[in-house]
């Protein structure tokens, strides 16, 4: 695994998983994963459709069974009661109710979690669901609904925010817009595991962690990143990744067993 920066050692950890493997049926679909991330930190986490990352992302929540290893999320184990307090998760379907208002949605959610009274109206302006607020979920569209489910999870200002794919069928200026709020949260020491298959927003990560077959093929800053493929955009720079891991796996079968092509293009929505 390439790994050109090591993590900070000025405070804890908010997530720490330690030979992490999770098996279905014969098959690994997370082999073996070390991997340490701090606090404040908006930490992407990239790669084709299938290669693990919403397993990934569902073990640190807590909601899949793993066959081996150790998840600490704020220093307890992965699944703790308590942690469902302190831990945003976004699936990327939106887990939200058709038949409530958009508003009734995050009001439901909202005493669920005993969060503050005035988060109803901070989470629905931040996701810009403001004049849809006494809509039917039902009717919105997918977008929409997503924001939906984002507002829910932004209640009570969560220490660990994991979201799948939360841009997926957002306008250019709405994801302008959550990435800079995605930047405020960091900046006030919330923690952000951010899946994504749109290339451009590596860019606006402080960590990238890119996933292949299950394992972890390079956990870097997007500037390292890009100097150590030694190319000019973030496609460019996963191909290349792709292709070098790729041809290491060729070279480990042997000439009889080397495959008749290397690249793998990373999915995009």
């Amino acid at each position: 695994m390439l790994n050109k920066s090591a993590p900070t050692t000025e405070a804890a950890p908010v997530i720490e998983l330690r030979g992490l493997t999770v098996r279905r049926g014969r098959r690994d679909i997370l082999r073996d994963l070390d991997l340490s991330i701090p606090a404040a930190e908006v930490v992407g986490l990239l790669g084709p459709s299938g290669c693990g990352k919403s397993t990934l992302m569902r073990s640190i929540v807590g909601v899949q069974k793993i066959t081996a290893g150790t998840i600490t999320v704020l220093g307890l184990g992965a699944g703790t009661p308590s942690l469902r307090h302190r831990v945003g998760y976004v699936t990327q379907s939106a887990s939200v109710y058709d038949d409530l208002t958009v508003e009734q949605n995050i009001a439901y959610f909202s005493r669920i979690i005993g969060a503050p009274p005035g988060d109803i109206e901070r989470v629905i302006t931040t996701t810009d669901l403001v004049p849809y607020a006494r809509q039917l979920v039902g009717s919105l569209s997918g977008g929409q609904r997503s924001r939906v489910s984002l507002a829910a999870a932004l209640l009570g200002s969560p220490d660990l925010l994991v979201l799948d794919e939360p841009t997926v069928g957002l306008d250019p200026v709405l994801r302008a817009d959550l990435w800079s709020m995605f930047r405020n949260l960091a900046a006030d020491g919330t923690g952000l595991l951010i899946s994504s298959h749109v290339m451009d927003e590596a860019t606006r990560c402080d960590r990238l962690l890119l996933m292949r077959d299950g394992s972890i093929l390079a956990d870097l800053t997007p500037a390292e990143l890009l100097e150590s493929t030694g190319t000019t955009s973030a496609d460019e720079a996963f191909l290349t990744l792709i292709e070098h891991a790729a041809g290491a796996d060729a070279s480990s079968l042997g000439e009889a067993g080397r495959p008749t092509h290397a690249r793998r293009r990373i999915g995009t929505p």
